[in-house]
C-alpha cells in the first residue's frame, strides 16, 4: 500500500464513533476500561476545553497511598489530540508524537487537569498547513490537587498533517 493510501484511511475507530454517537463523548470515555478502573472523569466544557478529574481510590493508588503515576499520565494522555481532531476536522491527521510528565508532588484526594486550545491556534495551524504539509505543536497542562497546587506538569507534542 502506498503512503498516500495509508493517510487516506486515517479515521476514528468505528467502535469509538459508535460509543460517542450512542452515549456521548464523556460517557464513551468513562466506559473505556483504563479510565473506568482509575475513575478518570472527563468533562467537555466547550468545543475548546476539557476538564478531567480523578479522585484517589484504591484502583489508582500507588504503594505509598498517593496517585499512581501511570494514572496521572493516563488522565492527560488523549485530550489535546481530541480537541485538535474535533476542531480541525477530517482534512487533518493528528497523532501523539511525544510526551513528558514531571511529577512535582504526591497527588492526594481529587486531582484535576484542564485542556484548552483557543480558536486562534486552530486558525494558525490551518494557515500554516496551507504552505506546509505537516507541523508539530507542543501543548502543556498541569495536574492540580484539591489545594490548587501542582501535582504534575504534562507536555505533549502533537504531529498534525494536512490530508488534502
Amino acid at each position: 500500500m502506498r503512503q498516500r493510501e495509508i493517510l487516506l484511511e486515517y479515521k476514528v475507530n468505528p467502535l469509538w464513533h459508535f460509543l460517542e454517537q450512542t452515549y456521548g463523548f464523556e460517557q464513551a470515555f468513562r466506559m473505556f476500561k483504563p479510565y473506568e478502573g482509575a475513575n478518570i472523569q472527563p468533562n467537555l466544557v466547550d468545543q475548546n476545553t476539557m476538564v478531567v478529574s480523578m479522585p484517589l481510590i484504591l484502583s489508582n493508588t500507588n504503594y505509598v497511598g498517593t496517585h499512581f503515576g501511570g494514572s496521572l499520565y493516563s488522565m492527560c494522555d488523549p485530550f489535546f489530540m481530541f480537541l485538535l481532531m474535533k476542531n480541525l476536522g477530517k482534512d487533518y491527521m493528528v497523532w501523539d508524537k511525544g510526551a513528558k510528565i514531571d511529577f512535582v508532588k504526591p497527588g492526594e484526594g481529587t486531582v484535576t487537569a484542564t485542556f484548552h486550545i483557543p480558536n486562534s491556534e486552530f486558525e494558525d495551524i490551518k494557515e500554516f498547513l496551507k504552505k506546509e504539509k505537516k507541523t508539530i505543536r507542543t501543548y502543556e497542562t498541569e495536574v492540580v490537587g484539591e489545594d490548587g497546587k501542582t501535582v504534575a506538569k504534562i507536555t505533549k507534542d502533537l504531529y498534525i498533517r494536512r490530508l488534502v
